[in-house]
């Protein structure tokens, strides 16, 4: 790891600051909106002095003062609202007002439950609460339609439409007490209870550091997740290294190495059983081994992206080696273990090395040229920042990480939350998937600043032999591997085109294959439950865009998962009895059983 020293000093964004600031401020536009909701002004009215007179009690203001929260200088940058367009809005803006005001709430009915957050009948059996949420509707609609008649780049665009949506998630009248009727008789029937629980929820949710998603006290690893039997066979101080217990009288020679993200614990390839990856690989018959990446405190607040490729992703495949005494092995990257995963094995190639004959590629950007609502966080003055801040020393919180991805889908993964949690009392229910959500980890300084750089910004990876890793430098042209290379089509942290991009970066022998859903429960999708589908296309039909590959391509029903396991198997080598025991000798004896101690590390 570096040896370099920097003191850590840069704000630290709070979770619970930020989303008690935004609900804050969008409560005090809300309640404007309420309470003086007047006709908006032309964009060219100004006032006696010369200043804009946009009146701050509407939507047309609070879209100004959205752009203004994104630090966007409309005397730089190209930011303008042709006046026809304005003018056209805002005159439907008032006519829709006018037309609220003479209706009965038993009219709203449509309206309002084409939005569930106002479908129950509480909403329209109050007069008040349905004209709130109807007005809410109203101005939201307007603050989108703001957004679309801006004439901008496209990346301002996204940073506009992103900080719309944040705000309208946050002032939507179902997050307050006093707006919210189904809340209100809540308390009413439980005579008070609701609150008092919603307060305890959120007493102890800032504890936690985090909004609860599941009830987190059904759950433990070991115990009922990251149940699939098996061994740590070796450590450092990056990684334990997992061997599965076959169950099947043979193996195929040919080891399998799964690599998670670093960003995320592994278990999310085994979740409960029937509901896991590893499990499945197993029972095919893989010598299967996993990479649980140890959650990095002050110990590792120097390392650095070739460290997690030399100890991490090199040393793991080094030791799959050496136990099976393989001269080749099938790996798997996930995500962010994707770019790992290729990275190291470009590294091998420039040191003239392929001891990865086939690459599953899950979720994974290896080319960052669309990275799709994720692009809006990042530009150079973000970049330079977080290399001031922790380039050479320091950590990137897990609750940060966390915060940043839930509020990618604030109404689903935030409010929803707050309002059931904190304003109705309730404890949500046990849910695998979403314990592990909030199982987050730290990232070392070094290894993010760099990423945020090389990938999103400077999307420097795929460009042959731009950087250098491990004193090497990075060509994937140059690596021989068949890949089998998966997205999402709904996928909101790696948009299914940055899946597919992978297709143009890798020559010889590949499969790309899209799954139903999104970035998580598009992967974990057991054949078993026979649930949502996938799309297929010929092999050697890869034209460069995604939608000229989806043309061609065939809807298959169910889970993806036997289909790779058909491409994994012509590539796993003949069948060979299982081992007896884990490990090999005394550099890889059994140190203990699965799940090993490095995943319980919390963050």
């Amino acid at each position: 790891m570096s040896s370099k020293k920097s003191d850590n000093t840069g704000p630290r964004t709070d979770y619970w600051q930020q989303f008690h600031g935004i609900q804050q401020a969008a409560l005090q536009q809300w309640m404007q909106l309420l309470a003086n909701v007047k006709p908006p002004i032309m964009a060219n009215q100004h006032d006696a002095e010369g200043h804009s007179a946009v009146n701050n009690a509407n939507p047309f203001a609070f879209f100004t003062q959205a752009a203004q929260q994104l630090g966007i200088n409309t005397s730089t940058v190209n930011f303008s609202i042709p006046p026809s367009a304005l003018q056209q809005l805002q005159q439907e803006y008032m006519e829709q007002i006018a037309h609220l005001m003479k209706r009965e709430s038993k009219d709203l009915a449509d309206v309002l439950r084409s939005d569930r957050r106002f479908s129950s009948d509480n909403w329209l059996q109050s007069a008040p609460a349905a004209t709130t949420a109807a007005l809410y509707q109203i101005n939201a609609s307007a603050l989108q339609k703001m957004v679309e008649i801006t004439q901008t780049d496209e990346k301002t665009r996204a940073r506009l439409q992103f900080s719309v949506d944040q705000w309208l998630a946050a002032a939507a009248p179902t997050n307050f007490l006093a707006l919210n009727p189904d809340v209100q008789a809540k308390a009413i029937a439980s005579k008070g209870e609701s609150i008092s629980k919603g307060l305890l929820n959120m007493w102890q949710d800032v504890q936690r550091g985090h909004i609860s998603m599941t009830d987190e006290a059904q759950f433990e690893v070991g115990k009922n997740l990251a149940l699939t039997p098996g061994s740590v066979v070796f450590e450092n101080a990056f990684f334990q290294l997992i061997e599965y217990a076959p169950v099947t009288e043979k193996v195929y020679e040919r080891p399998l190495l799964l690599v998670p993200p670093c960003i995320n614990k592994y278990y999310i390839l085994d979740l409960q059983p029937g509901n896991s990856l590893i499990e499945y690989a197993v029972a095919q018959g893989h010598r299967t081994f996993v990479v649980s990446w140890r959650n990095p405190d002050a110990l590792m607040d120097t390392a650095t992206w070739d460290d997690y490729i030399e100890h991490g992703a090199i040393r793991a495949i080094e030791a799959v080696q050496d136990i099976c005494a393989a001269p080749t092995v099938n790996a798997l990257g996930f995500c962010v273990g994707g770019t790992i995963l290729s990275t190291a094995m470009a590294v091998w190639a420039a040191r003239g090395q392929q001891p990865v004959a086939s690459a599953t590629l899950l979720t994974t950007f290896v080319d960052f040229s669309d990275t799709g609502v994720l692009d809006i966080f990042i530009d150079e003055n973000v970049v330079r920042f977080r290399e001031m801040q922790m380039g050479e020393k320091g950590l990137m919180k897990g609750q940060d990480l966390a915060a940043t991805f839930s509020f990618l889908r604030p109404n689903e993964l935030v409010w929803n939350y707050v309002v059931g949690n904190y304003l109705k009392g309730e404890t949500p229910p046990p849910f695998d998937l979403l314990y592990w959500n909030s199982d987050g980890t730290n990232l070392p300084g070094p290894f993010y600043a760099w990423y945020l750089r090389n990938t999103y910004l400077e999307n420097n990876l795929v460009q042959p032999g731009k950087v250098q890793v491990c004193g090497e430098p990075v060509d994937f042209t140059k690596v021989k591997a068949s890949f089998y290379i998966y997205g999402s089509r709904e996928d909101h942290i790696v948009p299914i085109r940055g899946a597919y991009a992978s297709t143009q970066v890798f020559s010889g022998d590949k499969r790309f294959v899209m799954g139903a859903s999104g970035h998580i429960a598009g992967v974990i999708n057991p054949p078993a439950r026979g649930k949502r589908h996938y799309w297929v296309a010929p092999d050697a039909a890869y034209p460069t865009q995604w939608n000229a590959w989806l043309e061609h391509a065939e809807q298959m029903p169910g889970s993806w998962w036997p289909d790779w396991a058909k491409w994994l198997h012509d590539r796993a080598g003949k069948q060979i009895a299982a081992p007896k025991k884990a490990g090999k000798g005394t550099q890889y004896r059994v140190l203990e059983p699965a799940p090993g101690t490095y995943v319980k590390q919390r963050a």
